[in-house]
């Protein structure tokens, strides 16, 4: 049986309204997505909490230092029993990662280029070529350093699932079923479309957690995936 693809991104500024959603959801989401929003309101007590309440958890921390730095902060994380950990897709980074998690069942994922980025926003921090382009490049990268998936933007999906091979773990934010709001995100594609173009998993986000009815919107998303 394929792994639930769905993530559910726990973007609050509070554990008791992180804690109102996954009750609200109960056995209908099994995988959270912590950020850096949540992760500086509740820390890594919460992360406990919710893998001991038999959920699984991804650690959103987008990790970027000098790699000392990077080394030791996964050898921690990696203790926490989390599933998923994201560093940025910077060759010392990503190898000073690899080194700190050592022989943990913990899986890293590189960030590519952020959703909420476009070409205009790359010239801006000195990139001239394309995002496909720099995806391309850093998922390369990323594979060489010995990383176990990225993230990156449904658009480039299919593309990166041809470079990285059917076994790279491949998560797309920037999600939106046809018709909901784009929010902040710049380059999305439907639920169906990401998993067809070959994501292993989607981020989930205010579709869900700000529905009036949670249980209802995730499971219109998981129809909409059903057939692809």
């Amino acid at each position: 049986m394929r792994p639930d693809p769905l993530i559910i991104a726990l973007d609050f500024d509070s554990a008791r309204e992180a804690d109102q959603l996954v009750s609200t959801l109960g056995d209908a989401a099994g995988f959270y997505k912590i950020g850096m929003e949540l992760f500086a309101a509740a820390g890594m007590d919460y992360v406990r909490n919710l893998l001991d309440g038999g959920k699984q958890v991804f650690l959103d921390m987008k990790y970027y230092d000098i790699g000392e730095t990077v080394r030791r902060a996964v050898a921690v994380a990696a203790k926490s029993g989390a599933t998923f950990l994201t560093i940025h897709a910077v060759g010392q980074v990503m190898r000073a990662a690899v080194e700190g998690r050592g022989d943990s069942k913990l899986k890293l994922l590189a960030i590519t280029v952020l959703t909420s980025l476009d070409r205009k926003d790359l010239q801006e921090m000195g990139h001239e070529g394309t995002v496909s382009d720099l995806v391309a490049r850093r998922v390369r990268q990323a594979t060489d350093a010995g990383v176990d998936g990225v993230v990156a933007s449904p658009l480039e999906a299919r593309t990166i699932r041809q470079i990285a091979g059917p076994d790279a773990i491949l998560v797309t934010p920037g999600v939106r079923s046809a018709g909901a709001d784009k929010g902040d995100q710049k380059r999305v594609a439907t639920p169906a479309e990401a998993i067809r173009d070959g994501a292993s998993h989607l981020v989930i986000g205010r579709q869900v957690t700000r529905a009036v009815d949670p249980v209802g919107a995730l499971a219109a998303i998981r129809n909409e995936i059903a057939g692809a």
